[in-house]
């Protein structure tokens, strides 16, 4: 029963958007518009059921203001890329299909990823496989081995901005564990983050659950 409730809460933001939707639809605002769409809203969440989505327990402004600074100028850079590739006569422009392992294993992180990686000219997410949180992109101008591992590198440093801005502290912990691994600092290591990780084990990979977010 406590179950079906925290799942009715974690959909409240979902209800709210349809009520409003609705009202939108029908132009007015009474009392039985929105009772209505208030029951609409609670019929189609019950019966085209989709797991909620894992809202951020934290946002840090500075890595929001990094994050959409970085991809305004990746937006910018790769489209004056994309376009000289289009006109230079020099040579054909070559592609790559690469496979990229993500750190995080949230719904909403491997979401954002995607998103902000297929916004940007040039590359193009074709399959994300939610199982093994790998993303396969379609990348132009990758003619050698060093261009297919730094269009692997920006895909991972996107996640890395994504995560410090508004990843869960899980997230956080998996991204300071992956970049530990490859000699990097922490993209977040404040006292609640440390506080948090003596409260929550790590947890084997297998042992998350289909709908992503940290096991509790």
């Amino acid at each position: 029963m406590s179950g079906v409730r925290g799942s009715i809460w974690r959909q409240v933001p979902l209800l709210i958007w349809l009520v409003v939707l609705w009202l939108f639809l029908w132009d007015q605002v009474s009392v039985l518009s929105i009772v209505t769409g208030l029951v609409l809203a609670l019929l189609i969440t019950r019966v085209f059921y989709l797991p909620p989505v894992e809202l951020p327990d934290r946002i840090h402004p500075v890595g929001l203001v990094v994050f959409i600074g970085h991809f305004l100028f990746d937006l910018v850079r790769a489209s004056f890329q994309v376009a000289w590739l289009a006109v230079d006569p020099r040579r054909v422009p070559t592609s790559s299909i690469v496979a990229v392992q993500l750190s995080t294993k949230s719904d909403l992180s491997l979401t954002l990823t995607a998103l902000a990686v297929s916004l940007v000219p040039g590359s193009l997410i074709v399959e994300a496989d939610r199982q093994d949180d790998i993303l396969y992109l379609h990348v132009l101008g990758t003619e050698t081995a060093d261009d297919v591992e730094k269009a692997r590198a920006n895909v991972i440093a996107v996640e890395e901005r994504i995560v410090r801005a508004i990843g869960s502290r899980d997230d956080v912990r998996r991204v300071n564990m992956s970049r530990a691994e490859r000699s990097l600092g922490p993209i977040v290591s404040g006292r609640r983050q440390r506080a948090w990780e003596e409260r929550h084990p790590v947890i084997p990979v297998e042992q998350y659950p289909s709908e992503g977010g940290y096991p509790e």
